[in-house]
């Protein structure tokens, strides 16, 4: 069955002559043998002055599985992925593109295995440096290997923390990919990137999780650059993190967490006040004083005021967070909600018992343990959100309110 499908591995150049020759000969003697899918190679040479491009017309003589594209005006390595991914479709009919540096760095065996990771259901295949098996060049100084992991690490925390897709990707920012093409892939709009440079790559991986795409990953083992120039530009760390930051605010997800921050916000102002105001009643500490006997058990919160008051509070927040995020944060939502608003309320209430209970809790505690007093309420009250309250509120409204789904949370 494979036999009919075409993976197509698209290698960029820019002045490459030294080792494009060496390359193309390693592919065609023992790469496309080890798989059985139908490969070719497509070079995108971006108008070398060195002849890059003669050396993979020689070889086109010899193999008719060597495709050659020459761009008449060099604008990046997104640009040139771009170009050789629509030559692909397009012309070539690729069922899977795999994406691959001409300068020697990617090991050229590790093709079949990309291939065979999309032959067991994956849609997107990346050669990580972070797997088990993968590693850095040993040549790299420390400055090279810091700025590839670190920024490696931030990218994958901007992009896709706390989301399914973290654990997956463990090397967002690798060069070797095999991807798919299906309409998932189709469907991107090269056109509309942020960027045509080396971040391209990142917006490329950001879109096709967004989409549903399976990940695998198999290990790389990265090599020292033989021969051609890095596509590396200067610019290329900022870029990368800008690029990540507008992808992730542009992400549904991301929007409604910050509309949820807002919203929690302005229910802990609305807590912290009416925490104060209920300590100072008079009432409550009545009530307090009546569960004395229960200073010695699990229940103890209840036998102090701040306690009571916690309780009181957070009822109120709890009422001012569900209209706001009933008619802001989660309104695309409500579509999808089980029933009506009354219902959602009632499920609202329900699920903030938890909140309740963890909130009265923690902050009645922290009054035994270090005093009652407005500071020692409002610090263990400020931690107590923080920690746990907001967490637990994030799961519960997108899994049993609001319904939201888990791909874009």
């Amino acid at each position: 069955m494979n036999a009919t499908r075409t993976a197509v591995i698209v290698i960029p150049t820019s002045n490459e002559a030294e080792s494009i020759g060496a390359l193309l000969d390693e592919l065609i003697r023992t790469v496309f043998p080890a798989t059985p899918w139908n490969c070719l190679a497509l070079v995108v040479d971006g108008n070398s002055g060195d002849g890059t491009a003669d050396i993979v017309r020689h070889a086109q003589k010899r193999c008719d599985k060597v495709h050659l594209l020459v761009e008449q005006k060099k604008e990046g390595l997104g640009a040139a992925y771009f170009k050789g991914f629509r030559y692909a479709v397009d012309v070539l009919s690729a069922d899977a593109v795999v994406e691959f540096d001409g300068d020697l760095q990617h090991p050229p065996e590790v093709i079949p295995e990309l291939l065979a990771e999309l032959d067991k259901g994956a849609d997107l295949v990346l050669g990580s440096r972070r797997r088990p098996g993968g590693s850095y060049p040993r040549g790299w100084g420390l400055w090279r290997r810091f700025l590839s992991e670190v920024g490696g690490f931030a990218s994958r925390v901007v992009l896709f923390f706390p989301l399914k897709a973290f654990r997956q990707v463990t090397d967002p920012t690798t060069g070797l990919k095999a991807t798919r093409v299906d309409d998932r892939f189709r469907s991107l709009q090269f056109d509309t990137f942020l960027s045509r440079g080396f971040a391209y790559k990142l917006e490329m991986l950001f879109r096709l999780v967004q989409g549903g795409a399976r990940i695998a990953e198999v290990p790389l083992q990265f090599r020292l650059r033989e021969a051609g120039e890095s596509k590396m530009e200067g610019q290329a760390p900022w870029e990368i993190l800008g690029t990540c930051i507008v992808l992730r605010l542009r992400h549904d997800g991301t929007r409604r967490f910050l509309k949820f921050a807002v919203v929690g916000l302005s229910g802990y102002l609305v807590n912290s006040i009416l925490l104060e105001v209920f300590a100072r009643m008079q009432f409550i500490r009545s009530v307090a004083g009546s569960f004395q006997f229960l200073r010695s058990s699990a229940l103890a919160f209840l036998a102090q005021q701040s306690g009571w008051a916690s309780l009181l509070s957070v009822e109120g927040s709890i009422l001012s967070n569900f209209l706001w995020n009933n008619l802001w944060t989660f309104r695309r939502s409500r579509s999808t909600a089980a029933g009506g608003w009354p219902r959602r309320l009632l499920a609202f209430n329900l699920t903030s018992l938890g909140a309740i209970l963890i909130q009265a809790v923690a902050v009645g505690s922290a009054a035994r343990l270090f005093g009652d007093s407005t500071l020692v309420r409002q610090l263990s009250l400020a931690v107590t959100i923080c920690l746990l309250v907001l967490p637990y509120n994030w799961l519960m409204y997108n899994r049993l309110i609001w319904r939201t789904p888990r791909g874009s949370t």
